[in-house]
């Protein structure tokens, strides 16, 4: 189990350039099965999750041929299926979350699509109905193993289009049915869809390999079934949420750093959410930079001079990944704020680590916490203590490299599923962290 040792307090300063987006990747690399031709991904982020997926690929039979740091082409025309009932499979794709949006894929080209029961954080129930009710809708079969946890679908006579109503707007769940209904017979409709920058990205994907989607970025698609697609080039947006944990970092830290190439378009209210909390953001062509806060931060109230409150919701709300670091940005705030974590329920239990190092928080219940900012009156003490999920982890880091003393973050391996070569790219900007 890896370790960091974070000398904290130190001012940071510099530019640094956000990786490929991590919820991006693991959709638009499932999508490379929907076709026999060549399909190039660039700017894919170097890290477990998306490596994991991409070694699954790989064992599925799909070609790997790496161009260079971050380009890689897949081609999927030996596609071995048999390797979805094996142990080994079971293993594999039980160890990473993403590994759910192959079945989509699967199912379209080849009737049929296997997945053991995801892992991923833990940070609360993640109920995958939104998937297989999709599958189902477009007439697949579906069956489920209690005893090895494992999931089915079959559809031997092929996929119809069909009308359907999501119970959730599920990112994942949307893009997986997404993917199925592009070879489906007909047209589909996919109302209550998700319709984050990512999903987006992967509907634009499709489409440059000959998929008839429209209703990109609302809540509404309407897909018109082809019979096959072709490869393309596809290029990954830089990741929202490491952008938002460089805007935190550089707040608490009290540091000038530049963030570059953020495509400021897709980063919907993050920006402006930040901005409630009293960091300056400035937008110099498509960088973001923040001065340091010499004099810190404080944090806008509500007009009616209520406490601000800071809550997730599906696209073009706040995502809730980035709620983590809003919470340890606020304890450094002139003011208080309450952080309502609405859709996971155990994913502001990470706050005690804060507690310890001298934070002011009240857990009022799973989903909603109360910051009392110091206005860095009193700085967080260093500590030991173990990353529990990436978000939280990030955020242990951030609240470390502004603690006073030395601080030890264990478990360190849940940080690098997200984020590529953290410790590397924090040290470039002056920061005083060792990989153990």
């Amino acid at each position: 189990m890896g370790t960091f040792k974070i000398e904290g307090g130190i001012r940071l300063k510099g530019d640094i350039t956000p990786q490929g987006a991590k919820n991006e990747a693991l959709q638009i690399l499932c999508a490379v099965l929907l076709t026999a031709e060549k399909v190039t991904i660039n700017n894919i982020p170097d890290i477990i999750d998306v490596n994991k997926l991409i070694t699954l690929l790989g064992n599925l039979g799909v070609k790997i041929q790496k161009n260079g740091q971050s380009s890689i082409t897949f081609q999927s025309d030996d596609v071995n299926v048999g390797y979805l009932e094996t142990e080994a499979f079971k293993k594999e794709g039980g160890s990473l979350r993403g590994s759910i949006m192959i079945v989509g894929p699967l199912l379209a080209r080849f009737g049929k699509g296997y997945i053991p029961k995801p892992g991923g954080d833990k940070i609360g129930r993640r109920r995958l109905d939104t998937h297989f009710e999709g599958f189902i809708n477009l007439g697949a079969k579906f069956r489920y193993n209690k005893e090895d946890h494992f999931y089915g679908v079959e559809a031997t006579d092929g996929l119809t289009g069909s009308d359907m109503l999501l119970d959730e707007a599920s990112v994942t769940g949307t893009a997986n049915i997404v993917m199925a209904a592009v070879l489906a017979k007909g047209r589909t409709t996919v109302y209550n869809a998700a319709c984050e920058p990512y999903l987006q990205q992967l509907c634009k994907m499709l489409n440059s390999m000959g998929a008839k989607i429209s209703g990109v970025g609302s809540n509404l698609l309407i897909i018109e079934g082809v019979e096959k697609l072709e490869g393309c080039t596809h290029k990954i947006l830089p990741d929202m949420i490491e952008i938002g944990s460089w805007i935190g970092l550089a707040a608490m830290t009290k540091s000038e750093i530049t963030i570059k190439n953020v495509s400021w378009e897709n980063l919907g209210v993050i920006p402006n959410v930040f901005r409630k909390l009293g960091i300056t953001l400035e937008r110099k062509g498509d960088d973001i930079f923040i001065p340091a806060h010499e004099n810190g931060y404080e944090v806008k109230t509500d007009i009616d001079g209520s406490i601000l409150t800071i809550s997730d919701a599906p696209w073009p709300g706040f995502t809730p990944d980035l709620l983590s670091i809003v919470l340890v940005v606020a304890t450094q705030a002139k003011g208080d704020v309450l952080i309502h974590q609405k859709m996971f329920e155990s994913r502001l239990f990470f706050v005690d680590k804060l507690i310890d190092m001298g934070a002011k928080i009240i857990l009022c219940d799973p989903h909603r916490a109360v910051v009392i900012g110091h206005d860095f009156k009193s700085q967080l003490k260093a500590t030991i203590m173990s990353s529990p999920d990436i978000r939280a982890g990030i955020s242990l880091l951030i609240a470390a490299l502004s603690a006073k003393g030395t601080s030890t973050i264990q478990n360190i391996e849940q940080i690098d599923r997200g984020y590529e070569r953290i410790d590397e790219r924090l040290r470039a900007i002056g920061a005083n962290i060792v990989r153990v």
